[in-house]
């Protein structure tokens, strides 16, 4: 494999304007692509907005969703990747023919859609399909997965990915600045977000604390670290409808060290250079290489009755 250089970016979506998120999403894709990016990832739902999916009745989800790969927003990704000569992967939901709804993130090269997912853990919305599958695909030799927000939370997602060979996971979020039972958790004051130019401190304070990247790194360099895969994380910025997110942004390699991450309170992307050589280097290679299966197979793989909900309230569900 040949070193490939990956942007994650973030912005702040409009709810329900596919047009305009698009825009931000071309607009960041071409300045990627100009600087050298072979791959630039969005968050979860950037084509479509998040939150204010919550109240949505089946019938407004179904206006909003899409088919893939013929929906209009697959074919403009496509446009996006061909003119500039990159790889995008982006979120939206997704409609079947038979009115079932999913959480779908996409990527797309220059000859259309290349692979797709469905959220296996979706929350927002009780109307939303549970996916039941994996995906490892492949961009210029990589092995790649997908793994969307909740979903990266119950690990075992991550292990059974690398597993099927993927070496680098995108896990699209909409996440952190919301109530939680973990101490520290909360929302974050929108007046910050609207004075940020004048007082940026209170909300750096706010975005980097407990109620936000400060719980992102309770886990997320785990995941990377236990599993030896470089993990694309993205989150939006700003204002999600009713809810502020922070951003960070990042990319996390094998050894769990962040390379690169988003610090701006603008739509905004940042880039890595992914090399093969940390795949075998780091930790995660040797403990992979170390498992005894035979120990735990039955214990892992036992009978389990998932307690999944289907509609989030505004909980990081931590």
């Amino acid at each position: 494999m040949d070193n490939i250089k990956i942007s994650t970016a973030q912005f702040e979506n409009k709810s329900g304007d596919k047009k305009y998120n698009l825009s931000i999403i071309e607009k960041l894709a071409k300045k990627a692509s100009q600087e050298g990016s072979n791959v630039i990832a969005f968050h979860e739902c950037s084509i479509t907005g998040y939150t204010f999916a919550r109240n949505l009745p089946k019938d407004q989800m179904l206006e909003l969703a899409e088919y893939i790969p013929e929906g209009e927003s697959i074919l403009k990704l496509t446009e996006i990747a061909k003119q500039n000569e990159i790889i995008v992967l982006a979120g939206l939901f997704e409609k079947d023919e038979n009115n079932n709804l999913f959480k779908a993130y996409v990527c797309v090269g220059k000859n259309g859609l290349i692979a797709k997912y469905r959220k296996l853990h979706p929350f927002i919305n009780p109307h939303l399909t549970a996916g039941d599958s994996y995906c490892v695909f492949e961009i210029h030799g990589w092995k790649c997965g997908i793994l969307i927000c909740y979903d990266n939370n119950i690990f075992e997602n991550v292990r059974a990915t690398k597993l099927l060979g993927a070496d680098i996971i995108f896990m699209p979020h909409v996440t952190m600045c919301t109530p939680s039972t973990r101490p520290g958790a909360g929302f974050v004051d929108p007046n910050l977000w609207v004075n940020r130019e004048a007082d940026p401190t209170s909300l750096r304070l706010e975005f980097d604390g407990m109620k936000g990247r400060g719980w992102l790194m309770k886990w997320l360099p785990s995941r990377a670290y236990d599993n030896a895969i470089y993990a694309i994380f993205t989150n939006p910025i700003g204002m999600d409808h009713d809810q502020l997110k922070n951003g960070c942004s990042m990319i996390i390699d094998p050894f769990g060290d962040i390379i690169a991450e988003c610090r701006s309170f603008e739509d905004s992307f940042v880039t890595a250079t992914i090399t093969p050589d940390k795949l075998e280097q780091a930790g995660g290679h040797r403990y992979i290489k170390a498992r005894r299966p035979e120990l735990y197979k039955n214990i892992i793989g036992q009978d389990h009755k998932s307690e999944q909900k289907v509609v989030w309230l505004g909980s990081d569900k931590t």
